[in-house]
């Protein structure tokens, strides 16, 4: 029987083949690019330009988010219960403390953001505190913690920027061919690869796209299982998760650059079919199934 143990495990193993893959479209984007416009200087732009924008998104990352959400920091006599909660869980899961920040919206949500465990921060809604008792509310920032741990916050904004390259580079492309650029000499050569290219140069953002998703919601699901192991009470973020799901509400500030952050769907209601393809999260059925199996 499947166990919070093994899901953990199959999640990390999943996690890196999928980035295995991601990486493997980039190499060979830039590679084909290289080749077609007989310039090996491509190449090496490529993975410059791409290890600047990882850099710049290690650094500022963190600040993006908190800003793009409207987060401000939590006062410690305010929000008394919640720095304590904090304060208890990172003790058990041997973390420095992350700062604490409140996000003024009534719809149910809370992500972590940082670098690293020393610069960290978590960030919860006016509305979570509202609906969730101790136990739900433990659960959750267990959770985020797991997310802090497990490096994923890292992990997703290397994702994020490795796509969004990916679909400059296609743009990019497809606009020279509109103007005749690139090909050599071969010109029986340069047309086959000119197909080849543009076939590939056209379905390579949706597949990272698809491999960015993918690796949210595996995420998801790890940190699901390390919290529940943190707590010890895997019912808790169940119960949390299903109140979160019924509430149902859109956050204010959700946004597509930072909606794999949230614990939940940040634009609320309900997905289904060929939709979840394109989900951040994985569907909180599947999400509560795992909890229980135990």
């Amino acid at each position: 029987m499947a166990t919070l143990y093994t899901q953990q495990s199959k999640n990390i193993r999943k996690t890196w083949l999928l980035v295995g893959v991601f990486l493997s479209i980039v190499l060979g984007l830039g590679y084909f690019l290289s080749v077609y416009y007989n310039n090996p200087g491509i190449l090496v732009f490529a993975f410059i330009f791409s290890l600047i924008m990882n850099i710049t998104s290690f650094w500022f990352s963190d600040k993006i988010a908190l800003a793009s959400a409207k987060a401000g920091l939590a006062d410690e006599k305010e929000y008394l219960e919640l720095h304590r909660i904090v304060e208890n869980l990172s003790i058990t899961a041997g973390l420095p403390k992350p700062r604490v920040y409140i996000i003024a919206d009534m719809a149910p949500n809370a992500f972590a953001t940082g670098r690293n465990k020393e610069h960290a921060a978590v960030a919860v809604t006016t509305g979570l505190l509202q609906i969730l008792d101790r136990n739900e509310l433990e659960g959750v920032i267990a959770h985020e913690l797991s997310h802090i741990g497990n490096r994923d916050i890292l992990l997703q904004s290397m994702v994020v920027v490795l796509v969004g390259f990916i679909s400059l580079i296609s743009h990019m492309f497809l606009r020279s061919m509109m103007w005749g650029g690139g090909g050599g000499n071969d010109r029986k050569g340069s047309n086959v690869l000119a197909i080849v290219g543009i076939v590939l140069l056209i379905l390579s953002p949706i597949i990272a796209q698809l491999i960015h998703l993918a690796i949210s919601r595996k995420r998801e699901f790890l940190a699901d299982a390390s919290g529940a192991l943190l707590t010890r009470y895997p019912e808790g973020l169940a119960s949390a998760l299903q109140k979160i799901s019924n509430a149902g509400m859109p956050m204010k500030t959700a946004s597509d650059a930072t909606a794999h952050l949230y614990i939940a769907n940040p634009f609320g209601g309900g997905v289904k079919g060929i939709h979840k393809l394109f989900m951040t999260h994985p569907p909180v059925e599947d999400r509560i199934k795992a909890l229980n199996a135990q």
